[in-house]
């Protein structure tokens, strides 16, 4: 539970409009998650105005974003349990660099880097890769809230990519994944897939089936390079940023420097019938 405390009245940014209207729709869903004890989400001022900036301000929008995301958080076991950042299966993927967020772009939108193709899919389940992804993005949002709250921009490199990485993302595993995306409060203003090869349509037209028609509208795909405007851009997509190896670093060091963060998290999820 949250108090309307001074501080609470802080973090209300002037942007958001009327500071009391705000804090009286956030003690809404306060309230409202009190009322439904099943859906176990955190009840936090922070995660309940994130989930209110996200929804526009409409808190019945922020209450359906909130029972899909914890929904979400418990049926997908393989991705939110046991969240430990020194399992052997995490930590090869934290030092491979599978997700890398970068910084805001030009319209202070948040830029992350997906490698799809980084992990060895003979060695590295894609259910892992997800929840190792997942795990640096709810870091993320913890970090970065302003900037994330205003949309993801994703980077997709499929430098690398082999035949065993199309096998390994069946037609259920691709729903999920798509689902995932639409669950979280920071919805994808951008999806670019960059040194895509050529059949790469063939494997999306898979993602595109179970995409809402406005995130399909927002899915692009280039041979090489990225139209992405972001000063910390990486190296190998041209900028002057950090390079993927240097970014592998710094995410791996945050991610176990937070893991009684994800302790704390793995306690909200939905309660299952």
């Amino acid at each position: 539970m949250w108090s309307r405390s001074s501080s609470s009245k802080r973090q209300v940014a002037t942007t958001d409009g009327d500071p009391e209207k705000v804090l009286a729709q956030v003690q809404d869903l306060s309230d409202w998650l009190v009322a439904n004890p099943q859906i176990n989400g955190c009840n936090t001022f922070e995660n309940l105005h994130f989930f209110l900036r996200t929804s526009k301000f409409d808190v019945e929008r922020a209450k359906k974003k909130l029972k899909t995301f914890y929904q979400m958080r418990a049926e997908r076991t393989e991705w939110f349990d046991n969240r430990d950042p020194q399992l052997p299966e995490i930590q090869e993927l934290l030092k491979l660099g599978v997700f890398l967020p970068i910084g805001p772009d030009a319209e202070q939108r948040m830029v992350v880097v997906i490698r799809t193709a980084a992990h060895d899919p003979k060695l590295h389940s894609q259910n892992n890769v997800f929840k190792t992804s997942k795990m640096i993005l709810d870091l993320l949002l913890k970090l970065d809230p302003e900037t994330c709250a205003r949309g993801m921009v994703a980077i997709l490199d499929m430098q690398g990519v082999q035949l065993g990485h199309a096998l390994q993302m069946n037609p259920k595993l691709i729903k999920r994944s798509v689902e995932s995306w639409t669950a979280y409060p920071c919805q994808p203003k951008l999806l670019e897939f960059t040194n895509a090869p050529r059949h790469v349509n063939f494997f999306l037209n898979t993602f595109r089936i179970f995409m809402t028609p406005k995130i399909r509208s927002r899915l692009f795909v280039r041979r090489e390079g990225t139209s992405v405007n972001c000063d910390q851009l990486p190296k190998e997509l041209g900028g002057q940023g950090l390079s993927y190896k240097e970014l592998s670093v710094k995410w791996k060091q945050l991610v176990e420097e937070n893991a009684d963060f994800y302790v704390e998290q793995d306690k909200y999820k939905s309660k299952l019938k």
